[in-house]
């Protein structure tokens, strides 16, 4: 059984930033694309940066320049580093991760239950 797990929300003034974590918890042979989407209130989600099994990163024009997305393959961790934050960038932000369970399964995407980011001052 695989399980994503988001953390590090929170509430931050106008301006500045959080660095949300991201893992996946039990079977987890190898983890390939991660991805955080963000949903404001009341909106459809949407991605905001993806990061390939080698590095690779893609980003919403959005967030260009304010937000970064990494991994640690060792630590099968992805990470999203939230900069220069704005109240609009209020709402639930999640990660999905390809996962290999275990050598010779498929990879499976996973989502989390997501983390709250509110900016406000």
């Amino acid at each position: 059984q695989v399980q994503v797990v988001e953390s590090g929300g929170g509430l931050v003034q106008p301006g500045g930033s959080l660095r949300l974590s991201c893992t996946a918890s039990g079977e987890r042979s190898s983890i390939g694309t991660g991805a955080w989407h963000y949903q404001a209130p009341g909106k459809q989600r949407m991605v905001v940066a993806t990061i390939t099994s080698i590095g690779s990163t893609n980003y919403a024009e959005s967030v260009k320049g304010r937000f970064t997305i990494s991994r640690d393959n060792a630590e099968k961790m992805v990470y999203l580093q939230l900069n220069n934050l704005q109240p609009e960038d209020t709402g639930i932000y999640y990660c999905s991760l390809s996962v290999r369970p275990r050598l010779g399964a498929p990879y499976r995407d996973y989502w989390g239950l997501g983390t709250q980011v509110t900016v406000s001052s």
